[in-house]
């Protein structure tokens, strides 16, 4: 199971120059350490970040539209009812972060890692992942209807309410989350890897959906 790394793991740790503003459109940060900075209400949409660091940033009500995240590490932030529609993500990694009603739909995530987060009514519709793993997160009302979702993997997650109508899914593997619920879109859960426990968990779910009739 991977794990999340300190900031002084990062390779570029030691070129990381701290950064006391917050962003203006279409801004571009490279080896740049953003600390303990509130950016709550600030509308900056077009950045690019490479090698850069986020560690205890409120991002709340932020907007940051379309804008490009390479190779970033994310700690201990706050994303609630931010809007990060369209972003790019590659290479990145989110520790100990909540992002609530946070709007991630229409994004595309490659080789992104998330740890001890909480996503609550987090957006992903229409979004694209490929290699993301969720490692004891608790995810709550999650929406990914009409994503695609390639390699994605959910070890020690707690998993309730996730939506995932006309999710496109390949290699998704449920097997790991120590819970886990669907509210909606259990006719896309095809090729989804699950358990014998987890089948059973969501049988009642399934038999409704299908129309069965439990009769003993």
């Amino acid at each position: 199971m991977p794990e999340f790394r300190s900031i002084d793991d990062l390779p570029y740790f030691a070129h990381l120059e701290a950064e006391e503003s917050a962003p203006e459109e279409g801004d571009r940060f490279d080896t740049a350490l953003f600390q303990d900075l509130s950016f709550e209400g600030v509308h900056a949409g077009n950045l690019r970040f490479l090698e850069s660091a986020f560690t205890g940033v409120d991002f709340d009500d932020t907007y940051l539209r379309r804008s490009r995240f390479n190779d970033v590490w994310i700690d201990n932030c706050r994303l609630n009812g931010a809007d990060f529609a369209e972003t790019s993500w590659l290479d990145a990694e989110f520790g100990r972060t909540v992002l609530g009603g946070t709007a991630l739909f229409d994004s595309k995530l490659n080789r992104v890692g998330f740890f001890g987060c909480k996503l609550v009514g987090t957006n992903l519709r229409n979004a694209e992942l490929r290699d993301v793993t969720f490692t004891n997160c608790v995810m709550q009302d999650v929406d990914f209807a009409d994503a695609v979702l390639t390699d994605v993997s959910f070890p020690g997650s707690r998993i309730s309410s996730l939506h995932v109508d006309g999710m496109k899914a390949e290699n998704v593997d449920l097997r790991g989350a120590s819970e886990i619920g669907i509210q909606s879109g259990y006719d896309s859960l095809a090729g989804v890897r699950i358990t014998d426990v987890q089948l059973l968990q969501l049988a009642p779910a399934l038999a409704q959906v299908l129309g069965l009739i439990l009769d003993d």
